[in-house]
C-alpha cells in the first residue's frame, strides 16, 4: 500500500466522532520532497487519497526563516500566501492550515484529532502535570493561537525535544486542542493512538467519571415542536433549523478552537424572545448557536447540518468538562484567544465548508 493509500487508511479509522467532529482534525503523510495533507474543512472521514494537498516541502520550508509582521491579520495573510506557494499544481483544495506543524516532523505519518478522552487531561486545570506523568515521553505545548505562531512554536519545541531526547516525539499534546501522534508506520500510529486512549479510560475510571455524556430524556415531538416554533419567531426566521436533544450539563466558556467554530464559545440558557436574542447578539456579536430552556437543548443554524453539528459539538464540549473534573476541572480558553478563533479568516473559511 502506498503513502496516499495509507494515510487515507488512517484518515477514515481516526475520522470517527471518537475522535473528531465536523472538519476538525488533520493528516499528512510525507516523502524527502512532498508532503500531502488533508485539505481545510473537509472532513477526514469522507477524504478520497485524490483530496489531499501535495505541497513542495522545500518552498513550503522558506516559512520557517521569514520574520512575519508583528500585526496578526497582516502576518496570517503572509503565512496564508507563502503556505499556497508551496502548493503543487495537482494539490486540489487549500492546504491545512497547520500543514507547516505536519512538515515539522520528520515521521512519514501525523495524524491530528481532538478526542473528548483526550481533551478532558488537555481542558484540564492540572492537564499539564498529568499528562506529564502518564505520558513521560510526551511533549506538551501549552496554548498558542492555531496557524503560524503555533506551528513555529511547535517547531521549536521539537527540535528542544530531539536534541534532548535524541529522537523527535511521537505524542504532541496541545493544550485545549487535541493530539499529534507521528510515527513512520501506519501500525504505529493505531498502536499509539490505542494506548493514549486506554491509559486515559482507566484514569477516568479510577475517579469514577463516566467516559459518556449524561443526558436527560429525549423530549417529546411536541415539546421539540414547541421550541422550535419558539426559535423561529425568536430569530424572526421561518427558516431556521434545529437539532434537539434532551438536557445535559452544558459547558459554560469556550473550550477549544472546534468547538468555537461549530457551536460558539458562549450558549443561550433561557427561553429565546426577540428581546433575549438581540441582547444575546449585542453581548456576544452572533446569534445563539445552542440554546437550552425547558427540556431540551437546541442547535441552531441555517441548516440542518449545521444546527445537527453545532448541537453535537455542544455535546462534545459537555463531556470534555464532565472529563475534566478528573483533572482538576475545566480551564477554558481565555477571552484573547477565543476571540482570536471568532475573528480568524481561517475558521470563518472552515465553517463555511459545512452545507
Amino acid at each position: 500500500m502506498d503513502l496516499l493509500d495509507q494515510i487515507t487508511e488512517l484518515s477514515h479509522e481516526f475520522g470517527s466522532t471518537a475522535y473528531v467532529r465536523g472538519g476538525g482534525g488533520n493528516t499528512s503523510a510525507k516523502d524527502d520532497s512532498t508532503l500531502w495533507v488533508k485539505p481545510s474543512g473537509t472532513t477526514l472521514a469522507g477524504l478520497k487519497s485524490s483530496d489531499f494537498v501535495a505541497m513542495d516541502r522545500s518552498k513550503l520550508g522558506r516559512l520557517y526563516d521569514v520574520t512575519p509582521p508583528q500585526e496578526t491579520a497582516a502576518r496570517e495573510a503572509l503565512v496564508k500566501e507563502m503556505t499556497q506557494q508551496a502548493v503543487l499544481p495537482q494539490g486540489p483544495g487549500r492546504a491545512s492550515v497547520e500543514a507547516p506543524l505536519h512538515d515539522s516532523l520528520a515521521a512519514r505519518y501525523v495524524v491530528h484529532t481532538h478526542p473528548a478522552l483526550v481533551n478532558g487531561m488537555t481542558c484540564g486545570k492540572n492537564g499539564k502535570s498529568a499528562g506529564q506523568k502518564c505520558f513521560p515521553q510526551s511533549l506538551w505545548i501549552d496554548y498558542v493561537d492555531p496557524g503560524y505562531t503555533l506551528c513555529m512554536e511547535v517547531r521549536k519545541a521539537i527540535q528542544r525535544y530531539a536534541k534532548d531526547f535524541g529522537r523527535e516525539p511521537s505524542l504532541i499534546f496541545l493544550k485545549n486542542h487535541g493530539l499529534f501522534v507521528a510515527a513512520n508506520e501506519a501500525d504505529e500510529i493505531r498502536k499509539l493512538y490505542s494506548a493514549v486512549l486506554t491509559t486515559l479510560q482507566r484514569h477516568y475510571q479510577r475517579r469514577g467519571i463516566r467516559c459518556e455524556l449524561t443526558v436527560g430524556a429525549e423530549p417529546d415531538a411536541a415539546d421539540v415542536a414547541a421550541a422550535k416554533e419558539n426559535v423561529r419567531q425568536a430569530f424572526g426566521d421561518p427558516d431556521i433549523c434545529v437539532a434537539a436533544s434532551g438536557p445535559f450539563a452544558l459547558a459554560q466558556g469556550p473550550v477549544s478552537p472546534d468547538h468555537i467554530v461549530y457551536a460558539k464559545s458562549y450558549y443561550m440558557t433561557e427561553q429565546p424572545t426577540a428581546e433575549t436574542v438581540r441582547a444575546f447578539r449585542a453581548k456576544h456579536g452572533y446569534r445563539p448557536h445552542i440554546a437550552a430552556f425547558g427540556p431540551v437543548v437546541l442547535g441552531i443554524g441555517p441548516t440542518q447540518k449545521k444546527a445537527a453539528l453545532a448541537l453535537e459539538l455542544a455535546q462534545d464540549a459537555a463531556l470534555v468538562r464532565q472529563l475534566a473534573e478528573a483533572f482538576g476541572g475545566i480551564d477554558y480558553m481565555s477571552d484573547t484567544a477565543r476571540a482570536f478563533i471568532e475573528n480568524w479568516e481561517v475558521e470563518s473559511y472552515r465553517s463555511q465548508q459545512v452545507q
